[in-house]
């Protein structure tokens, strides 16, 4: 890869994981006014079966210091940072063409990222040709916000997962995601990566909801990240869609959340999804909108 005199550039490793998020946020206070991306999301992403991070990592130093880097994560889906001190030298184009080509060798028919709306690598990939897939949105439950849903169907109990679940928990997930997201299916080992092996993970981060049959009808994925509570991932089966059981597991979730010391809770969805309403009705208020692009190869 080539980049601007007197930078050098190599693959990361493992042990790049704390500088990279370091740039991550570096970028998100000037971009956002917070930190949002945590070690644990960097780690919990490479230490997926299907990804090496030496093929798929970029950095770009300065002397010793990683001051900029770019992932092609997967199929479609690249990240990347620079820190602000250093925005406007050239290094975020040379990352982009880096991860262009990178995915052209893999085969992929396009790549893209998610930034924060009107931010520097924003306006980076729309001047480089990268044109609007989707608009997502960070949404907020603000402090003392209490969510009002309905009492959980009668027989309908929510619990901790439990190593037996992991399974069917990751095929009712996928199946509602793969709705509206037009991705392959995420393996079940990824999946987990993600989810119960994510580093800190503890029982209480998977809470599943189930039919007075003992049918798993839906999951709710919380963890603690920095000090709020992320929802990253919420899903009801379709069948049982309509009832107020969305808004229970959202309760439930960012009850966990604060009883293990979440200040705030939010989550985030996009446009695919059609569920910015549901969340707004419930009490939440967009924090932060993102704006996703692309580039066909």
């Amino acid at each position: 890869m080539s980049v601007p005199s007197p930078f050098t550039t190599r693959p990361l490793t493992l042990d790049d994981a704390v500088a990279v998020q370091a740039l991550i946020a570096a970028e998100e206070l000037v971009d956002l006014g917070e930190v949002e991306m945590t070690l644990e999301d960097v780690l919990a992403d490479w230490q997926r079966p299907s990804y090496d991070v030496a093929t798929s990592t970029i950095g770009v130093l300065d002397g010793d210091r990683l001051v900029a880097y770019g992932d092609l994560s997967g199929p479609g889906t690249a990240y990347a940072a620079v820190l602000p001190s250093y925005q406007g030298r050239g290094i975020g184009a040379a990352i982009a063409r880096w991860l262009q080509a990178a995915a052209r060798e893999r085969g992929y028919a396009s790549i893209g990222a998610q930034t924060p709306a009107g931010s520097a690598a924003d306006r980076l990939m729309a001047d480089l040709g990268y044109t609007e897939r989707w608009t997502a949105w960070d949404l907020e439950l603000p402090p003392g916000t209490t969510v009002v849903a309905r009492p959980l169907p009668d027989g309908f109990t929510i619990r901790d997962a439990a190593p037996d679940d992991h399974a069917p928990t990751w095929t009712l997930v996928e199946d509602a995601f793969l709705e509206w997201s037009d991705r392959e299916r995420m393996t079940l080992e990824d999946f987990g990566a993600r989810v119960w092996g994510r580093p800190g993970s503890a029982p209480w981060n998977l809470r599943l909801l189930e039919s007075p049959a003992g049918e798993l009808v839906g999951a709710v994925h919380v963890f603690l990240a920095g000090g709020a509570g992320y929802v990253a991932r919420i899903a009801v089966r379709p069948d049982h869609r309509g009832r107020g059981l969305a808004p229970a597991l959202l309760v439930d979730a960012f009850a966990r959340a604060r009883a293990h010391g979440a200040d705030r809770c939010y989550l985030s969805t996009d446009t695919r999804a059609g569920a910015r309403g549901l969340y707004e009705k419930v009490g939440m208020v967009v924090s932060s909108t993102w704006i996703n692009r692309a580039i066909e190869l």
